[in-house]
């Protein structure tokens, strides 16, 4: 246990980190994979095919290069200075956005057509159509594979170790490379597991609330 209670301080803000990392990530992926989940299913061809670009691009791209992308491309192009943190964020954000929008573009699928032809019928546009009738029912058909996605989002924080970005990932070189601190690289890593384990754990329960509440509501 030393491992842990002798670095209450290192884990509270790695954990911190993470959980920053994860829900600013998960909350731009979000958004951004639901409007380019709409652009895959438009009917305006170009949108179609900006969105399959954008996903056939991003999602086949490694995401630690994209992280290299970020943190070192990004100050190289003379734009606003943007800490890590945020650079993070985004790199996380604009990866998996690729996987929410392929998951919400099948959830959508699986709405049955006659219900947006009806919608266009009363005079709706598009737009009105995916966020009023299309979208609302395809996430309630999605939860499970958009809860994987998010866990899968919740490992992949530890990437942002390698940049700099003091998260839990991160404890093994902070932790067990000072001869001040208690623990072993192993111990680490133990308890770094048992973390991600705590936060999985937490995420299922969130699954099963929302299944449970949106079965009922259909």
């Amino acid at each position: 246990m030393d491992a842990l209670l002798g670095n209450l301080d290192l884990w509270g803000q790695a954990t911190l980190n993470t959980v920053v990392l994860f829900l600013g990530g998960g909350a731009l992926a979000l958004a951004l994979g639901t409007i380019v989940g709409a652009m895959r299913v438009s009917p305006v061809p170009i949108a179609r095919a900006v969105g399959t670009v954008y996903v056939n691009l991003v999602r086949n791209t490694p995401l630690t290069l994209v992280f290299f992308f970020f943190v070192f491309g990004y100050p190289k192009l003379d734009l606003p200075e943007i800490p890590f943190m945020p650079l993070g964020i985004i790199a996380l954000g604009i990866y998996t956005a690729t996987y929410v929008a392929e998951v919400l573009r099948a959830g959508i699928n699986t709405v049955p057509v006659g219900q947006a032809e009806a919608a266009r019928a009363i005079g709706l546009s598009f737009g009105q159509v995916m966020t009023l009738v299309v979208v609302p029912q395809a996430f309630r058909s999605v939860v499970p594979p958009m809860m994987s996605v998010f866990i899968a989002l919740l490992k992949n924080t530890t990437v942002a170790a390698g940049f700099s970005i003091a998260e839990l990932a991160a404890l093994r070189a902070t932790v067990a490379d000072s001869p001040n601190r208690p623990g072993t690289v192993m111990e680490i890593l133990l308890w770094v597991a048992v973390v991600f384990v705590v936060l999985v754990t937490l995420l299922s329960l969130v699954q099963r609330h929302f299944e449970k509440k949106w079965r009922i509501v259909r």
